[in-house]
């Protein structure tokens, strides 16, 4: 095997890695909240909501339109789980959580917590070696180059 193709097969292995991973961590945040009778959507909206945001910074969170969000924060309105509350600019109105939407947010994510694979099968240490990893790779906070230099 040349060195090319041991590269890319090592590529592959660990793109393969990384989607199961993110795959079962979908799959678990999914059955986490449809025990608490909330769909994936709602549930991912309140996950974020922890202070009181304008729509479009949701949607930038969701990478989803703002119509959608639009959508959501109805839904979410309709639950009792959040409410639509003057910003400093009061042109813009902002999403805060109500007491239920913080009350379940808090159920959510500690259930998240309990169930997570990374927090399960990674020690604090391994976490904290693999967070900075992660982030290269994800690019955050700085211009990445293509060659892998950041």
């Amino acid at each position: 095997m040349s060195d090319q193709e041991a590269r890319f097969a090592e590529a592959g292995r660990l793109v393969r890695l990384l989607v199961d991973i993110a795959e079962q961590a979908k799959a678990d945040f999914a059955a986490t909240v449809a025990a608490v009778g909330l769909p994936m959507p709602l549930a991912r909206a309140i996950v974020l909501l922890t202070h009181p945001a304008p729509m479009r910074d949701l949607a930038e969170q969701l990478a989803c339109d703002r119509s959608y969000v639009t959508n959501l924060a109805d839904q979410l309105e309709e639950r009792g789980l959040v409410a639509r509350v003057p910003g400093e600019d009061r042109r813009v109105k902002l999403l805060a959580l109500t007491d239920a939407g913080t009350a379940l947010r808090n159920r959510i994510t500690a259930a998240v917590a309990e169930r997570n694979i990374i927090l399960h099968r990674l020690t604090d240490a391994e976490r904290r070696t693999l967070a900075p990893l992660l982030e290269r790779l994800a690019g955050e906070g700085r211009g990445c180059h293509p060659g892998g230099t950041c």
